[in-house]
């Protein structure tokens, strides 16, 4: 998928849930290994239903699932989400690459010249 074709609103749901410290702990924790949504909250100072609304974001953004087993929910992560990220960024970074360069050429087309500086006061 191209990031032209994603909705602002999906491409912000996606850097929303990365912003995040305790999110991107549990992406690493569960490319590792399946986890369940319990056996996450052990690892953090704060509740479990905390945990569970970072891993609701995580799972809004598309960088995990979840899936019952039992009693418990096991999260595992996407294996394409970095990628989709890593892509996301790469063409934002191409369309400011673009611009620079554009303005380079630009500049280099009509340098200044002694007569258009202005960083002198004007005469009286």
């Amino acid at each position: 998928m191209v990031v032209d074709e994603w909705s602002d609103e999906t491409v912000d749901r996606l850097f929303h849930a990365l912003a995040d410290t305790t999110r991107r702990d549990i992406l690493r924790r569960c490319v590792r290994a399946e986890l369940s949504v319990s056996r996450l909250a052990e690892a953090y100072p704060m509740s479990f239903a905390a945990v569970q609304k970072h891993v609701a974001v995580l799972e809004r953004a598309g960088l995990v699932t979840k899936q019952r087993s039992g009693r418990e929910q096991l999260v595992r992560t996407d294996p394409d989400a970095v990628g989709r990220a890593r892509q996301a960024l790469d063409e934002l970074e191409s369309a400011w690459r673009g611009r620079v360069d554009r303005m380079a050429r630009l500049l280099a087309e009509h340098p200044e010249t002694e007569e258009n500086d202005t960083t002198e006061g004007p005469e009286r």
